[in-house]
């Protein structure tokens, strides 16, 4: 019988369920102020139009339930069978009609989130493999799905922005913008420093410093515009890439 509630073993992750499901409504939200003409519309990601924005969102769903079905049964399904595979499913679902691919977000988002809710406590720790070959303990997944539907609500281009993310999904965004690039080596010589916050790290001798609000920079770090930053240098530099 399924659960009615979280199986989770801290306070923390409880809070991060939380964050991810609000990302979830909030998507959904900007979702359903779009006309079905206006789906056709690009969205604020390159090449892509609304209509693959919310494709891959729906689909992201899916795979995140795979991995987490993974960690419940102990049997691999993993998030795709190739990234070839995945681009592939995304570039179909951004041909169906606004209605399917509305149901599709919807049911999609429905299904994972009963998996996290099914999964029990003793579960989270287990390892699966995301589409790049990473292992991680599925309660990882949270952070992946949290990132998608919050950023995701912000590149299709209706009114979305970063000053709408919660103080706590900003922070984690930063945090994990230099972790990522740090563990590719990249950005080094690179100092997030937000001007309505404190933050942790002093700039050493050298360092391009890059001020901004905490919203702006994280939208400026993940790729999606430097509008009111500046830089130590007086040149804005693009980040390196995130993920």
């Amino acid at each position: 019988m399924s659960q009615r509630h979280d199986c989770v073993p801290d306070q923390q992750l409880a809070d991060s369920l939380l964050l991810a499901r609000r990302g979830t409504a909030h998507f959904s939200r900007k979702l359903n102020e779009l006309t079905d003409d206006e789906y056709d519309a690009p969205s604020l990601l390159p090449g892509w139009s609304r209509r693959f924005v919310i494709a891959h969102v729906g689909y992201n769903a899916r795979a995140i339930a795979r991995l987490v079905e993974w960690a419940r049964t102990g049997v691999e399904t993993p998030m795709s069978e190739s990234v070839e595979q995945r681009d592939w499913e995304i570039a179909y679902g951004a041909t169906l009609n606004p209605l399917a691919l509305r149901n599709l977000h919807h049911h999609a988002a429905v299904a994972q989130n009963v998996e996290w809710r099914d999964l029990p406590a003793d579960a989270w720790a287990n390892r699966v493999r995301t589409i790049h070959g990473r292992e991680v303990p599925v309660a990882e997944t949270v952070w992946m799905r949290t990132r998608e539907v919050w950023l995701h609500a912000v590149d299709l281009g209706n009114g979305g922005s970063f000053t709408d993310f919660p103080p706590e999904l900003v922070d984690h965004l930063l945090a994990d913008v230099v972790a990522n690039w740090r563990r590719r080596g990249v950005g080094d010589d690179l100092v997030l420093q937000p001007t309505d916050r404190p933050w942790s790290r002093n700039p050493e001798q050298g360092a391009t410093v890059i001020h901004g609000t905490a919203p702006q920079l994280a939208r400026w770090a993940t790729g999606r515009g430097g509008r009111d930053i500046t830089s130590s240098t007086g040149q804005l530099v693009q980040p390196p890439r995130w993920l």
